[in-house]
């Protein structure tokens, strides 16, 4: 089986990789993903592609840090994939273009309603996916 965990770096995040851990078998192949938003264009026309490219890499590797110990630490083999654009999105384009067969994500337990103002990734990825999400709150 193939599960794919976007994380953000949040304590939610690491809870649906708790959950993860604790509920699936070892030799479940589990992606951890990060989208990084992209910079404001009046931020990013400042600063050099490398600049750029080493500011979205250190926050993908600071947001996914706790979710890798957490599932490694229980004996989960990951994989780790660092992107940029908006999370919804490309969440929903790797999930099907990856063939993965469940994405797991963290949930803040803000409501559907404050969710749809708020403009929520879950709920971008439930209204948008192929692949079975399971939202861990």
């Amino acid at each position: 089986m193939k599960v794919m965990l976007p994380v953000d770096g949040s304590a939610n995040s690491t809870r649906a990789a708790r959950y993860l851990a604790k509920h699936w078998p070892t030799d479940a192949a589990v992606t951890i993903v990060n989208v990084d938003a992209p910079l404001r264009e009046s931020i990013a026309g400042r600063l050099d592609p490398d600049s750029i490219g080493r500011f979205h890499a250190d926050n993908g590797r600071s947001a996914i840090k706790a979710a890798v110990r957490v599932l490694t630490s229980a004996g989960h083999p990951v994989e780790q994939k660092l992107m940029v654009g908006d999370p919804g999105h490309e969440i929903v384009q790797l999930a099907h273009k990856g063939r993965f067969d469940l994405v797991v994500m963290g949930s803040h337990g803000r409501g559907l309603l404050k969710s749809l103002f708020l403009g929520s990734v879950v709920v971008k990825v439930l209204s948008n996916s192929r692949v079975p999400v399971l939202v861990v709150r």
